[in-house]
């Protein structure tokens, strides 16, 4: 199972709402005891257990998809984790399949691999009144949505692992989306 969680790289995007893929996904390798690392040449840090692999697209939100490699099974096993503001902080959802509901990061996942895969959404909230949906994502949390986050990115690095062990997508989206 090939798992990408969808931020930016370097020092300037850490801990913005942009991230929480990334976030996930080092929550994930952590408790696997795994170290993301670039390969040479690659545009993405990965880490590897058996079949399954981590993978941080380096490639900027908007290019995700082009971190996607050419052989990845299109056996429906596929996670994406991103960031959606449609959810409030905190709040996780998981679905199979569909459109990128205007995330560009999803769009180019989709582009790269087809719609046919899992996300899970870590909710970020929407921009405050007269913010713009840029600066929102790339903005860090208030300590209180910090906390909030935080909780959601573990129980979604659950959710990973819960899928990765074989239990059926669907008893996770419940266990998820309740």
């Amino acid at each position: 199972m090939t798992v990408f969680g969808l931020g930016n790289p370097g020092a300037k995007y850490e801990g913005t709402r942009h991230n929480a893929g990334f976030e996930t996904i080092e929550k994930v390798a952590a408790q696997k005891g795994l170290r993301l690392r670039k390969r040479c040449f690659r545009c993405y840090r990965r880490a590897v257990l058996d079949d399954l692999v981590l993978v941080e697209p380096l490639t900027y939100m908007n290019n995700s998809g082009l971190a996607v490699p050419d052989n990845i099974p299109s056996d429906g096993r596929m996670v994406v984790i991103s960031d959606q503001m449609d959810l409030p902080p905190g709040r996780i959802r998981i679905k199979r399949g569909g459109s990128s509901a205007g995330h560009n990061g999803l769009k180019s996942m989709i582009a790269a691999y087809g719609p046919d895969f899992i996300r899970v959404y870590i909710g970020i909230g929407r921009p405050e009144e007269g913010q713009t949906v840029v600066d929102h994502v790339l903005s860090r949390y208030s300590d209180a949505d910090r906390a909030l986050v935080d909780e959601a990115e573990s129980r979604a690095a659950e959710a990973v692992l819960r899928i990765y062990g074989g239990e059926k997508i669907e008893s996770v989206m419940q266990w998820a989306n309740s």
